[in-house]
């Protein structure tokens, strides 16, 4: 007997203003790291008298700097999708990343869903489509409203449950 497969509707995905949301909300903290370091490079340098993180920091090439900003940005959605499968704007508007089959997202997909976003106008790539962007295609996952697939994959399961009972393997 084949096992029920779990689809994600439209209905599940997170709209387009959330994900615009989504992608407002996760710039704060970003920001907030490379000012932090900024002033951290610099009051370092107040405290001990040695400038060199300061001066490398502030002298970096556009190359340089655009590099950083990329690895951060990809560290910072590998960590926080990896571990919750949200980041903090997710967190806000309660939704989550999935795989196309309702599982958790592997590794690997959180990895390519990371490294998608450093193409140049991923970020708005979702408005394209229903709530679906490019680091979603490229890894096959989806952003779902999490109270709304979790009820619906539950309902299934039980469903399916119902129909074991009585069965002997």
């Amino acid at each position: 007997m084949q096992e029920n497969t779990f689809e994600i509707t439209d209905d599940l995905l997170a709209s387009k203003s959330q994900r615009f949301l989504h992608y407002i909300i996760d710039a704060i903290p970003q920001y907030l790291f490379f000012y932090a370091l900024t002033y951290g490079f610099y009051y370092l340098g107040e405290l001990t008298g040695i400038y060199i993180f300061n001066d490398y920091w502030n002298g970096m090439s556009e190359i340089e700097d655009l590099i950083i900003t990329y690895l951060f940005i990809v560290l910072y959605y590998f960590v926080m999708e990896k571990y919750t499968f949200k980041t903090f704007g997710k967190f806000f508007t309660k939704t989550i990343v999935v795989s196309i089959d309702g599982s958790e997202p592997t590794t690997k997909q959180i990895l390519q869903r990371s490294l998608s976003r450093c193409i140049p106008f991923d970020a708005l790539s979702f408005l394209g489509t229903i709530g679906k962007g490019w680091h979603d295609s490229f890894s096959n996952t989806y952003v779902v409203k999490e109270d709304e697939f979790y009820a619906r994959k539950n309902a299934l399961l039980a469903l399916e449950k119902i129909g074991q009972i009585g069965r002997e393997y």
